[in-house]
């Protein structure tokens, strides 16, 4: 038996290593590289159908410097941040009731609260278009009990309507994860609260929500990042009011053929997004504790 096989055979770390190495190697291939030609692209800077590869950060300067694209980066940091609240806000309650009042058929209730799923992103967006619409349902109801003598125009093509079909996407995302948390709580926890005096509400700001936290953190975090980056919604529900970051580096690299600034655009909102995810869970975590 060679040296390489005998240490692979007393090394569980090396068979660890040696399961994980093709999931690492489509990792790498499908996200570290292009994420790294993403990061040099945003250095150069274009010049008519040619690249000046000579590391500037003009591309930068642009996109942080430039008022209309410090304003969509506020935009579309505000769209998400409301969205993430919203969303987790009324997922906790559906979570909370399956993990402690439903007692059978839980796995019903859950395969119930991903049918959402069960229908194209874009068909949802596009329910949405029709529920809001100048024609839509909720204009004719309202026009159908004589509420409204004519359509209302601030429903579609805004910021709200963006907020309102991105929490309906991503509802599952946030009900999952906290589910999950609140159904590993020890019941005994909160029987030993409930002995020592605490009542309902005071049990569950004491028990229930700092151990169900992880869930909130991983349902907020799984919502932010992405819709921070959505492009599709925003084009078809939010109008030129609704417009995100994401649709302007579309149409750099789709339109326009500035890749530079488009991959500029991408690293500054990624970069953003990711500062203020580390800071927001230092900052849940701490106050997790304080409650504790």
């Amino acid at each position: 038996m060679s040296k390489l096989a005998r240490f692979f055979r007393h090394s569980e770390g090396a068979r660890g290593f040696a399961l994980m190495s093709p999931t690492m190697l489509v990792m790498l291939a499908a996200l570290a590289a292009p994420l790294a030609l993403l990061a040099l692209y945003s250095f150069w800077s274009q010049n008519g159908y040619a690249l000046d590869t000579h590391f500037p950060l003009a591309q930068y300067r642009a996109s942080l410097g430039r008022t209309g694209y410090r304003a969509l980066f506020l935009r579309s940091l505000e769209i998400s941040s409301l969205v993430t609240a919203i969303t987790v806000l009324l997922a906790y309650p559906m979570a909370y009731f399956v993990a402690f009042r439903v007692e059978k058929s839980k796995f019903v209730w859950l395969v119930l609260l991903t049918i959402p799923f069960w229908t194209s992103y874009l068909l949802r967006v596009f329910a949405w278009k029709v529920i809001l619409g100048y024609n839509g349902v909720v204009n004719s109801g309202l026009m159908s009990l004589g509420l409204i003598h004519q359509p209302l125009e601030f429903l579609l093509y805004n910021p709200t309507a963006v907020v309102v079909a991105l929490a309906h996407a991503w509802a599952p995302f946030a009900i999952l994860p906290i589910y999950v948390s609140l159904e590993k709580i020890d019941r005994s926890l909160l029987e030993a609260a409930a002995d020592l005096g605490d009542g309902t509400v005071r049990r569950f700001f004491r028990v229930t929500l700092p151990l169900s936290m992880p869930g909130v953190i991983a349902a907020a975090v799984v919502i932010f990042v992405p819709t921070t980056g959505d492009y599709v919604t925003p084009s078809l529900v939010g109008g030129s009011n609704g417009v995100m970051i994401a649709n302007i580096i579309e149409v750099q690299f789709d339109k326009v053929g500035n890749w530079p600034l488009g991959a500029a655009l991408a690293m500054a909102s990624m970069a953003t997004v990711a500062v203020l995810t580390l800071l927001f869970v230092s900052a849940v975590r701490a106050a997790t504790r304080r409650i504790r």
